[in-house]
């Protein structure tokens, strides 16, 4: 075992080796190839989505999903703080004004009961996002956006293979965003995905992936030549990328089983902490089915979490905190408002911390955390 323990390490299952040279041997390498194609079906097969797309990351199938929404200036959009700075940029590069939400205290994930107060005349849309893979309230949400004739896109780029009921994450909304980069449960270094579960957007979405040109048409001889028809922008990956990520899409179950199995570890062995109101743990609802993309604890303050992290540091092992919340960061001020109160945001950003988690993490690493933590705790 290492001296030092990883936060991430990206999955690789062996593989990959072969299907990068069969692309390379097949000689097109480009965005769109034979694997980009496989990709697709495999996202539509395992989510039922009426189109998947691969997309160069979860950040371009937002930026896509802007695009296929019509975002103008000044139109508002509602979404947590509690994400990353791409589910926001998405839309503030189309001129957007961004209104945040305060998320729940049990999942994390934006508040339902806060959205519908939030709501103008020139909101366009609400982002859901998964956080730890955890769904959203999409019954509430989807109940919410139909009254008032806006839509929903889910940012779930941590939820591949995670459920709200029946419905895999991505599937529920009008748009669903992925991810594949190497920190998610599947990856190919840098990835994403667009599904567009509603059939007036295909079209469209076909000409953004493709720069903006009716370029797929023509490949299905729907036209003789192809032109610039309307916006768009380079969103592709190289069919290498692709090639890397097929095998792992084609196991997503094994490796988030995998995951389960250590994410379960984990929450077993901190439950006794929480009883005690040492830490709190994750929450999964009774409506979700996770994919144990991440595993955290909440501390009681922001100082007993740094001195947490250090301490862990000591040891080998490499602990982080996540978002800082996009309300009260510069860009956030400039390009949003905050809606409400954001003492659930604030509290998490100040208190979380992430333990490692992958695809591959043995067994005696995983107890060296363990132990490492339950001692930190006991001491408290």
């Amino acid at each position: 075992m290492s001296d030092c323990i990883n936060f991430n390490e990206a999955p690789f299952l062996g593989q990959e080796f072969e299907y990068i040279k069969d692309a390379i041997d097949s000689k097109h390498i480009s965005g769109g190839g034979k694997y980009t194609k496989l990709c697709n079906g495999i996202l539509e097969d395992i989510t039922g989505t009426k189109k998947a797309l691969l997309t160069h990351s979860c950040t371009a199938a937002l930026e896509m999903s802007a695009l296929l929404l019509n975002i103008q200036q000044g139109d508002e959009i509602i979404l947590p703080s509690y994400t990353f700075s791409s589910t926001a940029n998405a839309f503030a590069l189309r001129g957007a004004n961004l209104v945040f939400i305060d998320v729940k205290n049990d999942t994390l994930n934006i508040d339902e009961n806060l959205i519908e107060q939030a709501i103008t005349k020139k909101t366009k849309a609400i982002i859901s996002v998964h956080y730890a893979g955890v769904s959203c309230e999409m019954d509430s949400i989807l109940d919410i956006a139909s009254r008032h004739k806006i839509a929903v896109v889910e940012d779930a780029a941590q939820a591949v293979g995670s459920c709200y009921g029946e419905k895999p994450c991505g599937s529920i909304g009008d748009l669903g965003c992925y991810s594949f980069h190497e920190t998610k449960n599947v990856s190919c270094g840098e990835g994403g995905a667009l599904l567009i579960n509603k059939e007036l957007y295909i079209e469209q979405a076909e000409i953004i992936l493709e720069k903006g040109t009716n370029r797929s048409k023509f490949f299905r001889g729907q036209v003789d030549k192809y032109t610039w028809v309307g916006l768009g922008s380079s969103y592709l990956p190289s069919d290498m990328l692709a090639a890397y990520l097929y095998p792992q899409l084609q196991n997503v179950e094994k490796i988030n089983e995998h995951r389960a199995e250590l994410w379960n570890n984990y929450h077993n062995n901190f439950e006794d902490f929480e009883k005690r109101e040492i830490v709190k743990r994750p929450f999964i609802p009774a409506s979700c089915k996770h994919n144990a993309h991440l595993y955290y604890l909440r501390f009681n303050s922001l100082e007993i979490r740094s001195k947490f992290i250090e301490f862990m540091k000591t040891k080998g092992i490499m602990c982080i905190f996540h978002y800082v919340p996009l309300h009260s960061s510069p860009a956030g001020k400039k390009y949003g408002k905050a809606a409400s109160s954001m003492k659930n945001t604030d509290n998490a950003s100040d208190t979380l911390t992430r333990l490692p988690l992958f695809y591959g993490m043995s067994e005696e690493v995983q107890n060296k955390i363990i132990d490492c933590t339950r001692n930190f705790l006991s001491n408290l």
